[in-house]
């Protein structure tokens, strides 16, 4: 039997900052080259402390036009107040969008209704492609949103109301989003799997040995919503980026054929 290695699209370093920061130099490369190519950019950013590295790091980048970029996100809770700092709107305006000086913002605002605002969002998104998803793999392997027990690969909602699983609720305390498990909403919105997937470069990055699991699956196990991070294993523009806790259950499995990356 052939032992599995590990494709070159995975990329492995020591801790969250090295990897925070390859991710960024490659996300900002990616920005200026689709700007000088098109004149602007649109890019989906995930919102969750497991980004903050790589938005930190890709601040710094320079001859970034932000003016010229179109930014969306991927996921937001329903029933939390609109200027609530567990939105996950209002955690990208603090942690990116208000400091750079961004073309344009569309925050995903479900206060005034759900449905309409998946229908909203869904035409924004609809009227040009996405160049960037700059997104993360949650530890029971959702991509957004998209757990389990409700992510499909051939979605036909590009945007829809999901309820969150426990696994899912409580991730978001361990990140200490939110206080206690009954504080976490239990719906929100989210892009779907197939409205992830339809941009042409996407870039993965995952911290912390909580997230272990979801990586070893995300690369080795069947393809399938059981672990909806397998998806991205068909993507031909997609980047992972492990720090060493991410990915040592890879180590374990796989052992001398996971390598860091050099210069990591």
């Amino acid at each position: 039997m052939t032992t599995p290695t590990i494709e070159p699209w995975v990329r492995i370093f020591s801790d969250p900052v090295a990897t925070g920061r390859a991710a960024a130099a490659d996300i900002a490369a990616e920005l200026r080259r689709v700007i000088s190519r098109k004149g602007e950019a649109r890019v989906i950013f995930a919102s969750a402390p497991s980004q903050a590295e790589t938005i930190n790091a890709l601040l710094a980048e320079p001859d970034i036009n932000w003016s010229a970029v179109t930014a969306f996100h991927m996921d937001e809770y329903i029933g939390l107040d609109a200027d609530d700092p567990a939105g996950f709107g209002n955690w990208l305006k603090k942690a990116l969008w208000n400091r750079v000086p961004l073309g344009t913002a569309h925050v995903l605002d479900p206060t005034g209704g759900a449905a309409a605002e998946a229908r909203r969002y869904a035409e924004l998104l609809a009227a040009a492609p996405i160049d960037i998803v700059c997104l993360g793999i949650g530890v029971n392997g959702h991509i957004a949103f998209n757990d389990p027990p409700v992510a499909d690969f051939d979605d036909p909602q590009p945007v829809k109301v999901v309820e969150l699983d426990e696994i899912c609720r409580q991730q978001q305390v361990d990140d200490e989003c939110f206080d206690s498990f009954d504080d976490v909403p239990t719906r929100a919105l989210t892009l779907s799997v197939p409205r992830l997937l339809d941009a042409a470069r996407l870039f993965c990055v995952v911290s912390k040995e909580s997230k272990a699991e979801a990586v070893r699956a995300t690369l080795l196990d069947p393809l399938g919503e059981h672990c909806p991070s397998t998806i991205l294993r068909t993507h031909p523009g997609c980047t992972l980026y492990l720090d060493a806790d991410a990915a040592s259950r890879l180590r374990a499995t796989l052992g001398a054929t996971v390598r860091p990356t050099l210069g990591a």
